[in-house]
């Protein structure tokens, strides 16, 4: 059901609303004119009889009016066929049409019962001086018959002019929001990276909207680059002073703990503030077997070193709807991971899943119980501190699924039998 909520429900229902009065004042006024006009031709037909009932009265050598001539409608004629005259002279009947049947007339029923519109006249005729009275009868019947004969057809033309005024309508709104609905589209496309910008409409009001959103695209990307720079200038005025005081401090100082710590909390920070700077940019799309390619050259060396194997399955085609340098963090970070503990085997695989896309890395090394998994995905945790790193990987791929709609999850893999990480982002 259309919802008023609806441009196009508040649309259809106001114009249903409107028709629906607009018909209704058109059978009423309509309809009033047709029952005047059907009842005016009744009362003419019941005048006429009248008056010629009053010319064919004569008064007689006494002074008493007598009807000389008769009408010969032989509607008059037939008993009780609802058409009736009756004339009286000081209220006494003394001429009625065969059709009373010997009966009277007396109020607006006929002598069956049955209802009739009447036509009175009060006369006098030359050398009478009786208070004469006309009654002519036609019957309600009939008038109702010959309204409804003509109130028929108009009661379904006005059913089919509201039908095909709907209809219009109808198409009128749909073709009237077309425009919106293919700029729906567009927004879709580029949310999805299929488009950078959106197209110009062909709707004049929507051109205006188009610009500004193109605007703020571009705003967008111009200040996450702008940012990215500002962090970068922040990385190399912070570490290049913080690796020379670890330069100058011997090996066995105990102020180079401290130092680690310090590096440690500012590279965290950075990668957050970066990570935070690479919210997601509408229209951005990086194919994922490129990224994947990329990162298992960069740990090539450590691979055939370890004497692990690198097993791919990601569909031709597939997209992360993140940027590249994000999906470079993520996977890298991952696979990086999954080098350091694996014994001979690392799968990375990808499969489309309803309206997400899911990107698996596994590795057969000895994986890492339920119960330390949030803790590896905190901050700066280490949960091993035999090997290098500060601790940040698997909570910064966390961080950037989060920013790009998606998550992070941490498993064992049935497979390979140790740990399994999965990111799961939105098309």
């Amino acid at each position: 059901m259309i919802g008023w909520r609806s441009i196009r429900g508040r649309l259809l229902w106001l114009s249903a609303a409107w028709l629906s009065v607009a018909l209704l004042t058109a059978w009423l006024v309509i309809g009033g004119v047709l029952e005047r006009f059907v009842t005016t031709r009744f009362d003419a037909e019941t005048a006429a009889v009248a008056d010629a009932l009053i010319a064919g009265t004569e008064a007689d050598a006494e002074g008493l009016a007598q009807l000389q001539n008769a009408p010969s409608d032989p509607r008059f004629s037939a008993p009780l066929s609802g058409w009736y005259w009756q004339m009286t002279a000081d209220g006494q009947v003394f001429a009625a049409s065969d059709s009373l049947y010997q009966a009277q007339l007396d109020g607006d029923a006929g002598p069956d019962g049955a209802a009739l519109r009447l036509t009175r006249r009060d006369f006098t005729v030359p050398g009478s001086t009786e208070a004469l009275s006309l009654t002519v009868a036609a019957p309600q019947a009939e008038i109702d018959a010959s309204l409804s004969a003509v109130r028929r057809p108009l009661a379904w033309t006005l059913v089919v002019l509201g039908l095909g005024l709907g209809l219009a309508v109808l198409v009128q709104v749909t073709l009237g929001l077309s425009a919106l609905k293919a700029m729906g589209r567009d927004l879709r496309a580029v949310r999805a990276g299929e488009a950078a910008t959106l197209p110009q409409p062909d709707a004049a009001e929507l051109q205006q909207v188009a610009q500004e959103i193109n605007a703020l695209l571009v705003q967008n990307r111009t200040q996450l680059a702008r940012t990215r720079e500002q962090i970068g200038n922040l990385a190399h005025s912070l570490k290049t002073p913080l690796m020379a005081l670890q330069g100058d401090m011997a090996p066995d100082d105990p102020g180079q703990a401290m130092i680690a710590r310090m590096d440690r909390q500012i590279a965290w920070h950075l990668k957050r503030a970066r990570s935070a700077g690479g919210r997601r940019v509408l229209g951005q799309r990086t194919p994922l077997a490129p990224v994947v390619a990329d990162i298992a050259l960069v740990l090539r060396r450590a691979l055939e070193d370890g004497g692990i194997t690198l097993e791919q399955d990601v569909p031709p085609g597939a997209t992360l709807p993140v940027e590249q340098q994000d999906a470079q963090e993520m996977l890298g970070n991952l696979m990086e991971n999954a080098t350091k503990w694996a014994q001979s085997r690392i799968a990375v695989a990808a499969r489309i899943d309803g309206q997400r896309i899911i990107v698996t890395v596994a590795d057969d090394g000895p994986g890492m119980p339920d119960s330390d998994h949030a803790k590896a995905l905190a901050r700066g945790t280490r949960l091993d501190e035999r090997g290098p790193g500060a601790g940040l990987g698997l909570a910064i791929v966390a961080d950037l699924a989060a920013l790009n709609g998606g998550g992070l999850t941490l498993g064992r893999d049935e497979s390979l039998g140790g740990m399994s990480a999965r990111i799961s982002l939105p098309l």
